[in-house]
C-alpha cells in the first residue's frame, strides 16, 4: 500500500497543469468579427512564426501569466503566475512554473523527463524516453498525463500542429506589446479559439490569449512572452541534482485515479 500512497502523492503534488488554450482581450472590429473566413496571411504569419521558432537552436523564454479557473457555481478566479523555458537543441529543456499555489520544475534531457517539487522536496522520473523535445511534448499529456505549458512553442512549424483545423483565421490589426510592434492575429478550431501577437522584429510569438469552449464559463489563459535568443544556454543548467530531494515512483495520472478507486493496490 506504501506503493500506492507514492503514487498518489505524485499525482497530487507534481501534477503539471497545461496552461488552457487562450481567450480574447478585446473584441475584434465588428467587420471582421463577423467573418468565418480563413485569411491566407494569417495562415502566412503563423507558418513564418513556426519557422523562426525552429531556426532557433537555443533559447531562454520567461513569461507572465493569467489563467482564469471556473468554481462549482460558475464563478471565475483569474490566478497570475509565470514560466521560465531553457532550451538547448532538439531535445533538451528546464521549464519553472511559479504561482501562490504551486511552483513545479522539470527537466529533460533527450532520454529521462524529471518531474520536480522544490517545496514538497519530491521528484520523479520518467526513463527511456529518447524522443525529441517536440516528440515528447507533442503526447505527454495523454501518455505520461503530464501537461506543459505553452508546449505549442515547441510544436509550431512541425507536422504536430497542421494549420488545416483552423477554421477561422484573421489580422486583427498592429499592436505594441511592452512598447515592442506587433501584429494581432486570431484564430479558431475545434473546442478553443486563440489569438497570437507576433512581433514585427524577429517573427517569434509576443503575447498568447487561449479561450477553451469546453467550459460554458469559457475560461481563458493569457501569456505575454520575453525571448532572449541571444545568450548562451548552460548546459549544466538543465541538469537535475536532487540535493537531498525524495524520489518517488512516477505513474501516468489515470493510473493514480486507478488507484484511487482501488483497482491498483491489490
Amino acid at each position: 500500500m506504501r506503493s500506492c500512497r507514492s503514487c498518489l502523492l505524485l499525482a497530487a503534488v507534481l501534477a503539471v497543469p497545461l496552461a488552457l488554450p487562450i481567450a480574447s482581450a478585446a473584441p475584434p472590429a465588428p467587420d471582421t468579427a463577423a467573418s468565418a473566413t480563413v485569411d491566407p496571411e494569417a495562415i502566412g504569419a503563423l507558418t513564418r512564426m513556426g519557422k523562426a521558432l525552429r531556426a532557433l537552436p537555443q533559447f531562454s523564454m520567461a513569461a507572465t501569466t493569467r489563467t482564469e479557473y471556473v468554481l462549482d457555481d460558475g464563478q471565475k478566479l483569474a490566478l497570475a503566475g509565470t514560466v521560465d523555458y531553457k532550451v538547448l537543441g532538439p531535445d533538451r529543456f528546464f521549464v519553472e512554473i511559479r504561482s501562490d499555489h504551486q511552483h513545479r520544475q522539470l527537466f529533460y534531457d533527450g532520454h529521462t523527463l524529471t518531474i520536480f517539487s522544490p517545496t514538497q522536496k519530491y521528484y520523479a522520473t520518467v526513463e527511456n524516453l529518447d524522443r525529441s523535445s517536440q516528440a515528447l511534448l507533442s503526447d505527454s499529456a495523454t501518455r505520461l498525463g503530464v501537461e506543459f505549458p505553452l508546449a505549442d512553442l515547441f510544436l509550431w512549424g512541425t507536422p504536430g500542429f497542421p494549420t488545416q483545423g483552423i477554421t477561422s483565421a484573421l489580422f486583427v490589426g498592429s499592436e505594441r506589446i511592452d512598447g515592442e510592434p506587433t501584429r494581432h492575429y486570431a484564430f479558431r478550431q475545434p473546442g478553443v479559439d486563440w489569438q497570437v501577437w507576433i512581433s514585427d522584429k524577429n517573427q517569434l510569438p509576443r503575447q498568447l490569449l487561449i479561450t477553451s469552449h469546453s467550459d460554458p464559463a469559457l475560461p481563458s489563459y493569457q501569456a505575454t512572452l520575453n525571448w532572449d535568443t541571444q545568450r548562451a544556454v548552460a548546459a549544466s543548467d538543465l541538469v537535475f541534482r536532487p540535493d537531498g530531494a525524495t524520489r518517488i515512483a512516477f505513474v501516468p495520472v489515470a493510473l493514480a485515479g486507478d488507484d484511487a478507486d482501488g483497482k491498483g493496490a491489490r
